[in-house]
């Protein structure tokens, strides 16, 4: 890994500037994007294919993804020729529930995050020393002050860190990038189907996950 230089620099940069230097400090092999295929997810890769198209991609199948986002998975991975690099928690919905139990959701919602998304997300993560994620500051309150750089156990980076919901849709628009249909029934951030609803007029983009239990994050950005 090169020297970093986080002083005033990345701040200036704009996202492909972001993503660039991302590319250029994370030593090759050893950086991935992370995605679920949201939005900011699209804005990402449709920019990564076009500086750096062998980045993976890793995409954590918790088993309970709706199966719109299964399939438009696939949509993307071949419209950008990804790296698709896929974790689960589980080979099947049925070897997880048999070892688990079905809707672990409603008994222990943590551990079914842990077992579901951060578990196979720290898999991913083996051998990493740069992760590029989609999170944006305007999305939840926990994230307010996320910078665009962390630095942890590995180097993770957030270009679209100051960017607002009408800056991605935008760049979507304008780039004629492809989007999950979902988006268009009124659910603006997509999780597990279980736990994820359409928003209301007003709402923030995140309100419809985990809605009515006052939870924010699923623990998955713990991870540093």
């Amino acid at each position: 890994m090169t020297q970093l230089s986080l002083d005033g620099d990345i701040g200036e940069m704009d996202v492909r500037g972001i993503m660039e230097w991302a590319v250029k400090t994370v030593e090759p092999g050893r950086l991935v994007v992370s995605t679920s295929f949201g939005p900011s997810g699209m804005v990402n890769l449709h920019i990564l294919a076009d500086i750096a198209p062998s980045v993976p991609v890793v995409f954590i199948d918790t088993l309970y993804h709706f199966k719109e986002t299964i399939d438009f998975s696939q949509v993307v991975a071949e419209h950008y020729g990804l790296d698709l690099r896929v974790f689960r928690p589980a080979e099947t919905r049925e070897d997880f529930e048999r070892e688990h139990g079905e809707r672990l959701w409603e008994r222990d919602l943590d551990r079914f995050h842990r077992l579901t998304k951060v578990e196979p997300m720290a898999r991913a993560l083996e051998g990493v020393t740069g992760w590029i994620t989609g999170r944006r500051r305007d999305q939840s309150a926990s994230r307010a002050e996320m910078p665009i750089v962390e630095l942890g156990d590995r180097i993770k980076v957030n270009p679209l860190a100051a960017w607002g919901r009408g800056d991605v849709w935008r760049f979507l628009r304008d780039n004629d990038v492809p989007y999950n249909p979902l988006h268009d029934l009124g659910y603006s951030s997509i999780g597990d189907e279980p736990l994820t609803t359409p928003i209301h007029l007003g709402e923030d983009e995140r309100a419809g996950r985990w809605r009515g239990q006052g939870r924010l994050e699923c623990g998955l950005h713990e991870l540093t």
